[in-house]
């Protein structure tokens, strides 16, 4: 075991004998890969026989006992087989904003499996960062002001720009929509044909079961519309009332955010960055709390499993 880059307390593990498959490894090594997972938040296993689709849902769950399937979702990905999708369908010329996965949401999975079964040519890295030490960099008024208000989530769905409400909460069914909207304390309004609203508050930052420590746990830098290209802003407000935007974020108590705490959050996320170029056929484990993942633009064929439990 090394570390994973240097400054990090993300781990690498590579086997002393080539060709272990990581699901014989797990189940002869006891609870090593789960305490290295909460000591060290990142497991990056490489040297191990290459997995498909279901040799990783094999090895999530016999790490995690169950997987997730992905409802209420902000990006849109392929099912490869069972409860193991594609990372993303987004754009490859454009960057993912790092983030904890769901932490939109008032739930999300404790852990994340990547696995890459074709690496890009150029980019495609999936940079991590520590969510403990991306809380500390933000500065203390800002953090007051987000953990005091919460952060407000808004989607507008059935103007033809984003993801459809069809797609994101996996169902036709309105009543479905209604019913998972209540279920998670979101306000949802119908607005007329395929239109649909939605309002979540939610948190800003969590503390880490794991190790305790208060970890950065919100999208409101990804989800805000400043987080897009220039030109994409000014066709969207140009398009579309404050209100009306595709997806936007704001303080809980529905106070617009200030650009100068956006920047300095991102600036936060890139103090922290850290990244590996990719090789066929290696894992990465995230606790999902303690570190937050991106995606770098890439050029070529690139094919990058995940599943999250």
């Amino acid at each position: 075991m090394t570390p994973l880059l240097e400054g990090t307390r993300a781990v690498s593990v590579e086997p002393t004998l080539g060709g272990l498959d990581t699901r014989d490894w797990l189940s002869r090594s006891g609870d090593t890969l789960a305490r290295l997972r909460d000591q060290h938040g990142a497991v990056l296993l490489r040297g191990f026989s290459p997995l498909d689709a279901d040799g990783l849902s094999a090895l999530a769950t016999a790490l995690s006992g169950s997987l997730l399937s992905y409802n209420n979702r902000s990006t849109p990905r392929t099912r490869v087989s069972g409860k193991v999708f594609t990372s993303t369908e987004y754009p490859a010329d454009q960057t993912i904003p790092l983030h904890n996965e769901m932490s939109y949401s008032d739930s999300w999975p404790d852990t994340l499996f990547f696995c890459s079964v074709v690496p890009a040519a150029g980019g495609g890295e999936t940079p991590l960062a520590d969510s403990a030490r991306v809380y500390e960099r933000v500065p203390a008024a800002i953090r007051e002001r987000f953990e005091r208000h919460g952060v407000m989530y808004v989607r507008n769905f059935g103007s033809g720009m984003d993801l459809s409400w069809q797609e994101v909460f996996q169902t036709e069914s309105r009543s479905e929509v209604d019913a998972y909207c209540k279920e998670h304390s979101i306000r949802a309004e119908w607005l007329g044909g395929e239109k649909l609203r939605t309002q979540h508050v939610v948190q800003a930052a969590v503390e880490s079961p794991k190790t305790g420590q208060k970890c950065w746990f919100n999208q409101a830098h990804l989800f805000h519309v400043s987080s897009l290209p220039e030109e994409v802003q000014s066709e969207l407000r140009e398009s579309f009332a404050e209100d009306e935007l595709p997806r936007n974020a704001m303080l809980g108590d529905g106070t617009a955010l200030d650009p100068a705490d956006l920047a300095e959050i991102r600036a936060a996320y890139a103090a922290e960055e850290i990244a590996f170029r990719w090789q066929a056929g290696d894992i990465l484990v995230v606790d999902n709390v303690q570190f937050a993942h991106g995606r770098r633009p890439y050029s070529g064929p690139r094919k990058l499993l995940v599943a999250m439990a």
